[in-house]
């Protein structure tokens, strides 16, 4: 068998798992209109690729301001918790386990996508530079936009959004998920709490890393009390770099990345979540993440370890060699080979993403990529 470490099994919390290969989050924008609820396209698809060790839900807003993109499923009303029940059931029958991802957009929204038009809710009152959402038009059709000012939270309603993350949990579970991850990364809220760049507050909730830490210490802490610290994980995404096309990509570069998200991570460790999953920049020319960094991610934090970000099988194997990282996760080619284990295992060539049918639409660049045949 080819890069046969990535077909080890392994232990995640309270899982095990049949491989080291991740379906990560992916946004597909599928989901049914109106009310953003999760279908039997979007079980169909997450069924043919349960081949993977491991799988996550693309992101899923906790409420309705946490939306930033057109049709994106949500996962606050019992609507998308029946919705998500079609997934969850669809992935179990296939002998598999699936976690949700818990997403809050943050300032990275824009007023049409806002209940009553408002604006997008933020740590401060800073408008996104540099990056896109996008906006229905029309039914069915889209356009990129600019992001809209967003307005400061109170105090009292950063602690009301804490508790929005503990009650997605809890519908998580009801929708039939094994566990959560919450996302921390890529210029979305609890990564604008944690920047520098994004988060001017004056309250708790700021200056100071520690208290820019505080958000993220308080979401992690809540949802694990819902699911247990064995079901959870936490996705970030530093960048080690301060170019525009970096903030393009991924959002927010510290002036000290390595000491801000090592602090981070002594968070998720204290709290003893099961995994952490690190999304690196994965364009061309992209900056790498410093080896320094990946050895202090692994003796800081004794959970797994997930690694994404344009890795082939044979990257991810020599990582998972290094000791470096537990599991890899493959995007892109996950999209378009739905049996990509298989593939990966029999050293079969690889379908092509359609990078056109990438975002909304129907089956078509979705759930009609084909299975390699002999």
């Amino acid at each position: 068998m080819k890069n046969d470490s990535l077909f080890q099994p392994l232990t995640l919390g309270r899982h095990v798992l049949h491989n080291r290969i991740v379906l990560p989050p992916l946004t597909r924008s599928r989901s049914s209109q109106p009310g953003n609820i999760a279908n039997e396209l979007m079980a169909t698809y997450y069924k043919q690729r349960a081949g993977a060790g491991f799988m996550i839900t693309e992101g899923t807003q906790i409420e309705p301001r946490g939306q930033g993109y057109a049709w994106t499923p949500g996962i606050y009303n019992q609507a998308q918790i029946d919705g998500w029940r079609t997934v969850t059931k669809a992935v179990h029958d296939a002998g598999n386990i699936i976690f949700a991802q818990l997403w809050h957009v943050g300032r990275v929204s824009h007023t049409s996508l806002q209940p009553e038009g408002a604006a997008p809710v933020a740590p401060s009152a800073l408008a996104a530079n540099n990056v896109k959402v996008f906006i229905e038009t029309g039914p069915g059709v889209g356009a990129l936009a600019d992001p809209s000012v967003p307005r400061a939270l109170t105090t009292a309603e950063v602690k009301e959004l804490v508790q929005l993350y503990a009650q997605a949990a809890r519908n998580a579970l009801s929708a039939g998920f094994d566990g959560v991850e919450i996302h921390c990364a890529n210029g979305y809220l609890v990564n604008q709490f944690i920047s520098e760049h994004s988060n001017q507050r004056e309250d708790e909730y700021g200056g100071s890393l520690q208290n820019r830490l505080r958000f993220l210490r308080e979401v992690v802490t809540a949802v694990a009390e819902v699911v247990g610290a064995d079901c959870l994980g936490v996705r970030f995404a530093p960048l080690f770099a301060s170019t525009e096309e970096d903030r393009v990509y991924m959002g927010l570069v510290e002036a000290d990345p390595h000491t801000t998200y090592i602090e981070a991570i002594k968070v998720l460790e204290e709290t003893g979540i099961a995994y952490l999953s690190i999304a690196e920049a994965d364009w061309d020319n992209a900056p790498e993440l410093p080896a320094d960094f990946r050895r202090a991610v692994r003796q800081t934090f004794s959970g797994c370890i997930i690694y994404a970000g344009r890795y082939t099988a044979e990257r991810g194997a020599e990582t998972l060699a290094a000791g470096l990282g537990d599991l890899i996760a493959f995007g892109r080619p996950f999209i378009a080979n739905p049996d990509l284990p298989q593939r990966i295992a029999n050293d079969w060539p690889l379908n092509t993403v359609d990078p056109t049918t990438m975002y909304g639409g129907t089956a078509q660049g979705y759930s009609d990529y084909s299975v390699y045949q002999e």
